[in-house]
């Protein structure tokens, strides 16, 4: 039984490269056998042409003809069949009943195309494909196309077909089609034509729908060109009966050629006008994909145009094998779960991360007036930071649930941090996850010399930003903290902490530790509250909230006029930076004690409260303190939590600031060496903005 066993399975993984041999299956073309049987032997003809390996005395081509290993297969078959001329009519016979039985409008519309509405639907779709491969019985040659090109590189090799190759293959399409009975086996141009009437219809009931409509600015719908699409590829038809059966193109055909190619400029610009309603408006990822969609629809017919339009035979064959090597790539890339994902998410990403660099523009000092004004921002800060440790202690010293315990520990931040918001202060590890995006816009212009000296620039300032950051929070956070123990001391003659919870504390604060591992997820969630902050401002401008406010009567009869519209505004300023705050707080108060709770040990490293516990601290161990080496661990600890707090949230959203940009950074070595030729150039520029007109100059907005 064991031994049965192992023999499928190795006849299972020897299955994925093995195939039959090419005389066995040129011998066995049967184009009176089902369409299932007649499919499955293309398939597996296929295969044996894309196959890797040698051939047998095989002799290929210098020059660009060898480079595909396809085409040199193909020789053979071609050669194999002119040795045995019994073969040729069978095989020629099977590839035009396949041809004639096939559907080839999902091949020409529905290729590459996601055909279920919206994103989820697209993606259940594509979840399909990848788990269960279409069955050799349907009729449809994109399904059929699926199964003979499985590879990724099938797309390459079809297009670069020589053209005494494809001469030669379109001859054994043709042989013997004067003995048989139906000489139409291949209607191709009809097909286009259909094809196009079909892209059309999808592309103008995308063009309508209330989703896109209500994002057009043409008064009237009769306007839209997604409205005059239809009757145009009409008209076009009509225009065009005698192009397509052989004759020239006459002057009405082409005017009504260049009427429908407007139109399909025009709804292009329509598609482009959505995607700035979006960025004026808030994105949704449904909109999103039916847009993409609908232009994707639009590359399409362009291409099936292009095709149906070609009159030279040799250049109608070129463009024919051009256009099924794009619907060849085009299958490829639409079983990619990833690629969609990449692709209906990516304007949801820049919205996000544009949202937050509106707010990160606020965030870089870029001169000496900002600079300290951002150290006097962290200063306030720090002292509100102050308050926050010691409500932390007071918490922990009641000895609650550990849920209950988290619950109170994050309220307590949450509060902290919202006061801090409103007080415009600055807490220093928040800010990168805003300040990325808004250093990633940078990244626009970096192939020009104008557009990396900005870049530089901008990464110089936000590091001394951040510095400033981190000093002014520590600088007031360390001190204040000591003075309110020696204070209570003075006072009352009791510590805020016990000496064996204060040197419980150093401890755990030790580099050699788990501190660097907790400081690193401490900056994962630093990164999550500045999503849920991009986020809640893009649902706000999505679902037009700030107009619901401003226009809604009883408020307009409660606050007045003006006054609704100072609430709506006031809402879509704070509704970002309150619901950030709210998830930060309430996540590092709250993910510690839920991972607790089931045996993952884990407690937040922020930078500015683990510096107010040390402080607290050593005010209770007193002078003796200095010498003990898990005083220093802990401040090393400390540093650590700076750089890792600060580098990984920024790391996180510069990544998604990236993601959400179809852009090319060009040499990434270029800019590695600019950034550190202008910090060796001046080391102190990372901490202090000199007086140099090159970095005090604001740049132009």
């Amino acid at each position: 039984m064991l031994n049965s066993l192992n023999s499928y399975w190795r006849k299972w993984r020897a299955s994925r490269h093995a195939g039959h041999q090419l005389d066995e299956l040129l011998a066995h073309a049967d184009p009176s056998a089902p369409l299932a049987v007649r499919n499955q032997w293309l398939i597996e003809l296929s295969h044996w042409v894309q196959k890797r390996g040698a051939l047998v005395n095989e002799v290929r081509e210098a020059g660009e003809a060898a480079r595909y290993r396809p085409h040199t297969r193909l020789r053979y078959l071609l050669q194999m069949l002119d040795r045995n001329p019994a073969w040729r009519l069978p095989v020629a016979r099977t590839l035009r009943s396949v041809i004639h039985e096939s559907d080839a409008i999902s091949l020409l519309c529905d290729t590459g195309l996601p055909v279920r509405p919206g994103f989820w639907g697209a993606l259940v779709e594509r979840i399909e494909k990848a788990l269960i491969p279409p069955p050799p019985t349907r009729r449809d040659l994109s399904a059929l196309c699926s199964l003979m090109f499985p590879d990724g590189d099938a797309a390459d090799w079809i297009a670069a077909m020589p053209p005494e190759l494809l001469a030669d293959l379109i001859a054994l399409l043709h042989y013997g089609e004067d003995e048989d009975d139906d000489a139409d086996w291949n209607p191709f141009a009809d097909d286009l034509l259909a094809a196009m009437h079909h892209l059309v219809n999808q592309i103008a009931s995308t063009g309508l729908s209330q989703a896109v409509r209500s994002r057009l600015t043409y008064p009237r719908v009769t306007d839209s060109p997604f409205y005059r699409l239809g009757r145009a590829m009409q008209e076009l038809e009509e225009a065009g009966q005698a192009f397509a059966h052989g004759a020239p193109p006459s002057q009405h055909f082409v005017q009504h050629i260049n009427v429908f190619r407007a139109l399909l400029d025009d709804c292009g610009r329509a598609a482009r006008q959505v995607y700035a309603h979006l960025d004026e408006n808030g994105v949704s990822v449904d909109i999103v994909f039916q847009v993409e969609r609908a232009k994707a629809r639009i590359r399409r017919l362009e291409r099936l145009l292009e095709a149906w339009l070609t009159q030279a035979e040799e250049d109608r064959a070129t463009a024919r094998v051009r256009l099924f090597a794009d619907l060849v790539r085009a299958n490829q890339a639409s079983q990619s779960v990833g690629e969609l994902a990449r692709t209906s998410f990516g304007l949801l990403a820049r919205k996000v991360v544009e949202r937050s660099a509106e707010t990160g523009e606020h965030y870089i000092a870029r001169n000496r007036s900002e600079y300290f004004a951002m150290l006097k921002m962290a200063c306030g800060g720090g002292l509100v930071t102050v308050v926050t440790v010691y409500v932390k202690f007071l918490i922990v010293s009641m000895h609650l649930p550990t849920v209950v315990e988290g619950f109170l520990a994050g309220a307590n931040y949450a509060l902290c941090f919202l006061f801090m918001h409103f007080c415009h202060f600055t807490l220093a590890t928040k800010q990168p996850a805003m300040t990325a995006p808004a250093i990633a816009s940078k990244l626009d212009d970096v192939d020009t010399p104008a557009g990396m000296d900005a870049f530089v620039g901008e990464v110089i300032a936000l590091v001394r930003t951040q510095a400033a950051a981190i000093f002014g929070n520590l600088a007031m956070v360390f001190p204040f903290c000591l003075l309110v123990q020696w204070a209570v001391s003075a006072a009352l003659g009791v510590n805020t902490i016990s000496p064996e919870k204060a040197h419980a504390t150093l401890t755990s604060f030790s580099i050699f530790g788990v501190t660097p591992l907790f400081a690193i997820l401490t900056g994962v969630l630093l990164w999550f509250s500045s999503l849920i902050s991009g986020w809640a401002d893009n649902w706000f401008a999505l679902h037009g909230i700030g107009d619901v406010l401003a226009y809604n009567r009883r408020l307009r009869f409660v606050f007045g006029r003006n006054g609704a519209a100072r609430l709506a505004d006031g809402c879509r300023r704070h509704i970002a930076p309150v619901l950030g705050n709210l998830t930060l707080g309430f996540m590092l108060g709250l993910v510690p004690a839920v991972l607790t709770a089931f045996a993952l040990p884990f407690e937040v490293r922020h930078v500015t409260l683990s510096t107010g516990s040390i402080a607290t601290s050593i005010g209770v161990l007193g002078m003796p303190v200095l010498r003990d080496p898990a005083l220093w661990l802990a401040v090393a600890g400390v540093g650590s939590m700076a750089l890792l707090n600060v580098g990984v949230s920024f790391a996180l959203a510069f990544h998604m600031a990236l993601r959400s940009r179809p852009l090319r950074l060009g040499d990434r070595r270029q800019i590695h060496r600019a950034i550190w030729r202008a910090v060796l150039r001046n080391p102190l520029v990372l901490l202090f903005p000199l007086r140099s007109p090159q970095l005090d100059a604001r740049p132009e907005k």
